[in-house]
């Protein structure tokens, strides 16, 4: 299936590692040139040697914290000077810390909805005018499945995803005429770094081994496994691609089936 991505302009955002990453590696094997950004200079480095020699693909890379608007409005220029437009935004960030509410604070909230939350209305405040100018544009957000199904210990990121949820199906209505899309994918439990860390997290205050954290997770999903990044990948290429053209304002969950709603 030919999926019209040859010579497109993708911003992918957090792509030094995980899902980010596998969505940048997915991108860059359909004719995509990319502007990548991550805090981790030294692993963003790394990610673009890794691309490049698979597909050789045309990457601009930048270090950027998107909780910083100015990081982004670099970003932003930078991408523009690079290569004159940006077709697709895929949005994404690291998740927030896990913890009960009672034990976060003011700041900790102040921190995750700059991460989560104002990244995104940062980065689709820059690249939608053009977008509209062109009558053609692709955002996509990464949340979570928290932002459906809430996951204990992980009120940061249930309430800021959802907020993603709402500000993407609100947006999607807006811009619908002029050619652009707006969705979110929703990963399940994923073998990313991410996750390590997350089941590392609950081992330690559960009393039991990380493996055994992750079997429960198993146990939980249907497919009993946990998903891989560039099965994630495969969902988020075809969503920014002009074969998902009447795709928008949707929220879609890879997990197994994890989540147990009917919509």
């Amino acid at each position: 299936m030919d999926l019209g991505l040859q010579g497109k302009i993708a911003l992918v955002a957090a792509a030094s590692r995980g899902l980010g990453k596998a969505v940048a590696e997915e991108l860059a094997n359909e004719g995509v040139s990319l502007i990548l950004c991550a805090r981790d200079s030294e692993a963003l480095a790394k990610t673009c040697d890794e691309i490049r020699q698979k597909s050789s693909a045309n990457i601009l890379s930048l270090t950027a914290d998107l909780s910083k608007t100015e990081d982004i409005e670099r970003l932003y220029q930078s991408g523009m000077d690079e290569f004159g437009r940006i077709d697709i935004l895929v949005t994404n960030v690291g998740g927030p810390p896990a913890g009960l509410f009672e034990n976060l604070s003011r700041e900790s909230w102040e921190s995750a909805t700059n991460l989560l939350l104002t990244s995104v209305l940062d980065l689709t405040r820059m690249v939608l005018p053009q977008m509209k100018e062109r009558q053609w544009g692709r955002i996509l957000n990464i949340t979570s499945i928290a932002s459906k199904q809430p996951v204990d210990n992980l009120i940061l990121s249930n309430s800021l995803r959802a907020a993603v949820t709402g500000f993407a199906k609100t947006l999607a209505n807006e811009v619908a005429p002029f050619g652009i899309t707006v969705n979110n994918i929703l990963p399940g439990y994923t073998r990313t770094e991410r996750v390590v860390q997350l089941a590392e997290t609950i081992a330690k205050k559960q009393g039991i081994s990380p493996a055994e954290a992750t079997a429960k997770w198993e146990a939980e999903i249907p497919m009993k496994r946990l998903g891989e990044p560039h099965e994630f990948a495969a969902l988020a290429t075809f969503l920014v691609s002009e074969r998902a053209s009447y795709i928008t304002g949707s929220s879609i969950a890879v997990d197994g089936g994890w989540i147990r709603s009917l919509f």
